[in-house]
């Protein structure tokens, strides 16, 4: 009588999913209201600030790209470390390290729509946070292609409050190219620059979470083809909407009343089109509940990856025979975000996530190098990126944490 073998995750994601997912993930409700902080560090010039932003995260975005199609695994990051240093308390130490970043953040935007909710919906802020968590946690145990559809649904939503803002700008007159000009700051204003180099770090936070593509990248039907593709694609539109949108605002308001504005963009909308903030405010709604569900997504991937490989209990590693996802992996990420969001002040934690995610960049583009130094041979059926690109992605990853600590 012949064993069988317990199931595994399905390879069943399409670039179309990948993309959308890689979206939701990406474009946050960060960008609601980072809007008005870079219109206050560089006024007219922040939409550079933004491309500057992801040129800086596409050297890292070219390191996960041929990691992952060395390695098209679950817990991706603590393989990548593993393969590169042969260390497993350093591999363990890593995927949980990615585990809590993405709790915690998973965490802060659970309370943070509790907020936009309860303008609609006059409940306690924990009974809210209970009920959006654990409703989230349900989609999150469905199957990948019905989680990151459901997830990708309001992607789009998310993503047409910032076409809608675009399309009022271009409907609103001529001034988005008559004053192009001013984007762009003279050649001797030091300040003006300087300023968009500060506004660059912190544009890039806006750009965090493309990475947690590649913990996905085992339920990719073809991960050679897609997750490239599907990083380049994240980070591009991400940075053109990006663009477009900064500069729109910084058009349509002043740069100083949109630095002192609590809801910069849903403020834009009102000037442009003379609806009220609450339209902006309920597709906000949506753009938190998605970052939570793509965040439960990406904790159950990494422990499912962790307990897989024999750094973590067996029981995680479990996948359902139905749903083909794994379920208890999922629940102890749901529960790891609600205990976090319920029971611990969050003020200031947010900022590690941001400090914790480039800690793991610094250390992927690091394993790459080691990686890549030890090799005698090219692999082949990898993608592969000049040795100039780990370089690159482990200096600017590092000297943006040195900065983001020291600041």
């Amino acid at each position: 009588m012949t064993s069988q073998k317990p199931p595994k995750l399905i390879r069943s994601l399409t670039l179309t999913h990948a993309v959308l997912y890689g979206l939701g993930v990406t474009i946050g409700a960060g960008i609601y209201v980072l809007v008005g902080a870079a219109a206050a560090r560089s006024g007219m010039h922040a939409p550079l600030a933004f491309l500057a932003a992801a040129v800086v995260m596409g050297m890292t975005a070219g390191t996960f790209a041929e990691l992952g199609t060395r390695l098209p695994v679950a817990a991706s990051e603590a393989a990548y470390v593993q393969a590169a240093f042969r260390r497993k308390w350093f591999s363990t130490a890593t995927g949980l390290l990615v585990v809590a970043a993405a709790t915690i953040s998973g965490a802060t935007i659970s309370v943070g729509s509790a907020g936009y909710i309860g303008v609609f919906l006059p409940l306690p802020g924990p009974v809210i946070i209970a009920g959006v968590v654990l409703a989230m946690g349900a989609v999150a145990c469905l199957s990948a292609v019905q989680s990151i559809s459901f997830a990708g649904l309001m992607t789009v939503v998310e993503i047409g409050g910032l076409i809608l803002i675009v399309a009022a700008g271009l409907f609103a007159g001529s001034s988005l190219v008559s004053r192009l000009p001013e984007l762009w700051p003279a050649g001797a204003e030091v300040g003006a620059w300087t300023g968009i180099a500060q506004t660059s770090l912190l544009a890039v936070f806006a750009f965090i979470g493309f990475e947690h593509l590649v913990n996905i990248s085992e339920e990719m039907k073809n991960p050679l083809r897609t997750l490239p593709r599907a990083l380049l694609i994240t980070l591009g539109a991400t940075a053109l909407l990006y663009a477009a949108v900064v500069w729109i605002a910084v058009v349509a308001v002043p740069p100083a009343e949109l630095a002192r504005s609590a809801a910069p963009l849903a403020l834009v909308f009102q000037r442009l089109t003379g609806f009220p903030l609450q339209v902006l405010g309920a597709i906000a709604i949506v753009a938190t509940v998605n970052g939570i569900i793509v965040h439960m997504i990406m904790i159950a991937r990494v422990l499912y990856g962790l307990a897989d490989q024999g750094s973590l209990p067996a029981f995680l590693s479990k996948v359902n025979a139905r749903t083909g996802t794994p379920i208890v992996a999922t629940l102890f990420g749901v529960g790891a975000i609600l205990i976090l969001a319920l029971g611990v002040p969050l003020t200031g934690l947010a900022e590690w996530t941001s400090r914790l995610t480039l800690a793991i960049f610094a250390l992927v583009n690091l394993a790459l190098l080691r990686i890549k130094t030890r090799e005698l041979s090219t692999p082949a059926g990898v993608f592969l990126v000049p040795m100039w690109v780990p370089v690159a992605g482990l200096f600017t990853t590092a000297s943006l944490l040195l900065v983001e600590i020291l600041g």
